[in-house]
This record gives C-alpha cells, structure tokens and sequence, in this order.
C-alpha cells in the first residue's frame, strides 16, 4: 500500500508543478502584452493587418484580460479628462511632430515610447492626441474611427 500512495503522491506534486508552471508562463504573457494605456474610459483596440481591414474593438469589461484573445491588435486608445497636452507627453515621452486644428478641436500627432507607429506625412508616428474641449481621445498609433 505505501508504494501505491507514493506514486500518488508524485503525480500530485508532478500535477501542482504544472499548474504552477502554467500560472507562471500566463503572468510572462499577460507582462508582454501589456497595455498602452492607464487610466481613462473606453479601452479600445484595434485589430487588423491595415486600416482597410481595421476592426475596432471596446472592451466591456478587462482590457488587459480582452487583450489576450485578440489578435493581429495594431492600436489602441482611450478617451479621458483632458488636463493639458504636456501631462500627455510627458507620460508618454512623447514629442509633438505636427497638428491639425478642425472645427471643434486639435489632432496632435507625436512621437512617443509607444509599440504601434505609422508614417504620415513621412514622419513616424505613434500617439495621436484628440482634443475637443475638456475631453481627449489617445491613441496609439493614430485613432481609426473618428472621435
């Protein structure tokens, strides 16, 4: 009978290991593909191979844990209070390439510390600020969609 349980007793130890190991190798993964973005309202990604195929996903509940089941994610942005541009940058370690003022708000296109970029113009960029009065949309490379 002791020889019975010990068997047992290393397939428990063997099977503990492996879901320790399993749990480990999701907290690497969850670390890799970790979001752009802290803080504000409407995560949102962007899954495509272009913006002709781009397909733009909110998440309902955990962005990080949404992230994880898409693929071919291209952008993402976020809508928030907007307190200035310099508090954006900053965070971001960005720097402002060009903008474009439209009726009701400003498009600042930058250079950042940011995974996705895009050339416009013929300058890479990799945040894009979308201002409208008290409100800002960001996102990384640029806001597919419209804001």
């Amino acid at each position: 009978m002791k020889t019975r349980w010990g068997a047992v007793g290393r397939a428990v130890k063997l099977t503990i290991l492996s879901i320790i190991a399993i749990a480990l190798l999701a907290c690497v993964c969850v670390l890799h593909n970790r979001l752009c973005f802290d803080g504000g309202e409407n995560y949102t990604f962007y899954c495509g191979t272009s913006s002709k195929d781009c397909k733009v996903v909110t998440a309902q509940y955990s962005a990080a844990a949404e992230r994880l089941l898409l693929k071919n994610v291209c952008g993402e942005s976020i809508e928030a209070d907007f307190h200035g541009l310099e508090s954006i940058l900053e965070k971001y370690d960005g720097k402002v390439v060009f903008e474009e003022e439209f009726s009701d708000g400003v498009n600042y296109y930058c250079s950042a510390n940011l995974p996705y970029s895009v050339y416009l113009n013929g300058q890479e960029i990799n945040l894009h600020v979308c201002v409208r009065g008290d409100r800002a949309k960001i996102g990384s490379p640029i806001i597919f969609g419209g804001y």
